[in-house]
């Protein structure tokens, strides 16, 4: 961590299995709904995490940690366990009061190649985030910030957005919202959501033929 404060109040799962990531983005070239219809519409998030970062997409794989409201302590330790590919997702208890995250943590996800960033809480910092080019999703924007107490947790499952989220499943987000695919399940969401195209695409070529 480049800060300094006491982390023994958080509980640390730093190891667990990943899925390929080609899998991860070869699903991402789907849109979100799709992949959502695909799945008989489970694993999509509330509506009210949307992007604050537009026209950024994200894809990745999960990476859990359960925060205090207004606490950024977790996130910042998160980021020690990290990889390129990881998505941080993040339940702060749906407080919008204060934001728990940043351009100081953004430079830090960008520099370790984290795909994004999912806040059940607030974020702050907007126009670097998105200068950046980093993608993140949250609940809310304050300009307060955040506090460095913890307690907090890292790498054990969360909710986040009514859905809950497991270390290693996959995580995908553009313009509509934010889906989840458990891990297990993601070369199954692939042929599916492949398949629901190929539907859809039959469907838009008797169009013409309605005129």
């Amino acid at each position: 961590m480049i800060i300094t404060d006491p982390t023994e109040s958080l509980q640390l799962t730093p190891h667990w299995e990943r899925p390929d990531l080609m899998n991860i983005r070869q699903l991402a070239q789907f849109p979100v709904a799709l992949i959502g219809d695909a799945q008989g519409r489970m694993g999509v998030m509330h509506s009210a995490l949307r992007s604050v970062t537009p026209g950024l997409k994200l894809a990745g794989t999960v990476l859990p940690i359960n925060t205090r409201e207004g606490d950024n302590l977790a996130i910042h330790r998160a980021l020690d366990d990290a990889r390129e590919g990881d998505v941080l997702v993040i339940n702060a208890n749906s407080d919008t009061n204060r934001a728990c995250f940043g351009d100081i943590l953004g430079e830090i996800c960008v520099s370790r190649g984290i795909a994004g960033v999912v806040i059940d809480g607030a974020t702050r910092d907007i126009d670097e985030l998105l200068a950046m080019g980093l993608p993140v999703f949250a609940r809310g924007i304050s300009p307060a910030g955040p506090f460095k107490y913890g307690p907090g947790t890292i790498g054990a499952p969360v909710a986040c957005g009514n859905v809950v989220c497991h270390p290693g499943d996959a995580i995908l987000g553009d313009s509509d919202g934010l889906v989840v695919v458990p891990q297990h399940l993601i070369a199954t969401a692939l042929e599916r959501t492949a398949s629901q195209a190929g539907k859809e695409d039959n469907l838009r070529a008797l169009i013409p033929s309605l005129g």
